[in-house]
C-alpha cells in the first residue's frame, strides 16, 4: 500500500504521511511492545532496559514534555541526584551517537524551558501517533466522501496496531492504552462493515474475527459474521457463531444475546436467503 497525501493545515498544504516503518528516519514503537527502528530495521541497543523507559516516559508524556526531576525519578529511583544526572547524560549521549548519522547529527531528546521531549523535528516518531495520525485522517476522508481514501488509511492504521502499549504499570498509561484499544477496535468495526457492503465477505470475516478476538462480547461483530457465513452457504458456521455469542454473554455477563442477534438467528433458521 503507497503512501498517502493528506490535507494538513488550514493553508492547504499538503504532507506525505509514511505507510511504512522504513519511512521514518527513527522510530519508537510502543504498541505490542518496545522497538527502536532505525529506517525501519531494530536497534540493537547498548542499554536497553534504561533507553526503552527514558523513551517509553518521553512517548506517552500528553504534553510531550517531561521534567528533569520525573525522568530522573522514573529511571533511577533512590539514587542520588548527582549519580542519577550523570547516568542520565551518559543515556543520553549513547543514544545521540546511535542515531545521529540518521537525523543529521541532531539530538534525538531535546531540553527546551526546564523539561526534556523526543525531538520529532528531525524526524523521530512514535508509533501511537502515527497511528491516530492514520485514524484521523481516515476520518477526515471518509467525512469528505473518500470512502477508499479512508478504508486504505483505516487499513495501514489497524496494521501498525500489534497489541496494547508496552508498560502500562501506572493508571494515566493505563487509560491511553485502553483509549487505542477502543479506537482501534472501532476502525476494525469500520472496516467489517465496509467490507460486508462491498459483498468482500472473506475480508469481512477476517476484520471481523479480528475485532472478536480481543471484544469477544462485541454482538455486532458476531452478526456480521453469522451473515457473511450464510451468504457463503455455510448455515451451520452461522449457528455455531450464534451459539458461541450465546455461550460467551451468558459466561461474562449472565444475560442473553441482544434481540437483534436472536431476530437473526432466527431469521437464519426459517429465510436464509433474505440474508
Amino acid at each position: 500500500m503507497g503512501s498517502k497525501r493528506i490535507s494538513s493545515d488550514h493553508m492547504g498544504k499538503w504532507v506525505r504521511l509514511p505507510s511504512h516503518e522504513s519511512e521514518w528516519p527513527v522510530l519508537v514503537c510502543l504498541l505490542g511492545g518496545f522497538r527502536l527502528l532505525k529506517g525501519g530495521r531494530p536497534i540493537i541497543l547498548r542499554n536497553p532496559t534504561k533507553t526503552r523507559s527514558l523513551l517509553v516516559n518521553l512517548a506517552l508524556e500528553k504534553s510531550c514534555c517531561t521534567s528533569r526531576d520525573s525522568l530522573l525519578e522514573a529511571l533511577w529511583p533512590e539514587v542520588e541526584s548527582k549519580v542519577a544526572s550523570q547516568s542520565f547524560y551518559s543515556l543520553t549521549y549513547s543514544l545521540h551517537m546511535l542515531l545521529k548519522d540518521t537525523i543529521h547529527g541532531n539530538a534525538p531528546i531535546i531540553y527546551c524551558n526546564g523539561s526534556y521531549r523526543i525531538n520529532t523535528d528531525a524526524g523521530i516518531h512514535v508509533d501511537i501517533d502515527w497511528f491516530k495520525g492514520l485514524a484521523r485522517v481516515g476520518e477526515q476522508q471518509e467525512r469528505a466522501g473518500d470512502l477508499s481514501a479512508a478504508v486504505a488509511s483505516y487499513q495501514t492504521a489497524v496494521s501498525l496496531y500489534h497489541g496494547d502499549i508496552c508498560d502500562t504499570t501506572d493508571t494515566e498509561s493505563l487509560i491511553i492504552s485502553e483509549s487505542l484499544r477502543t479506537h482501534y477496535l472501532d476502525l476494525l468495526s469500520r472496516l467489517v462493515d465496509y467490507y460486508f457492503t462491498i459483498d468482500d465477505l472473506p475480508t469481512c470475516l477476517r476484520y471481523a474475527m479480528r475485532l472478536l478476538s480481543l471484544d469477544p462480547c462485541r454482538e455486532d461483530a458476531h452478526r456480521r459474521v453469522m451473515c457473511c457465513y450464510v451468504r457463503q452457504g455455510l448455515r451451520s458456521q452461522a449457528f455455531r457463531q450464534y451459539h458461541l455469542c450465546e455461550q460467551i454473554l451468558r459466561k461474562e455477563y449472565d444475560v442473553s444475546p441482544e434481540a437483534a442477534t436472536t431476530e437473526l438467528y432466527n431469521q437464519i433458521r426459517f429465510a436464509p436467503g433474505s440474508v
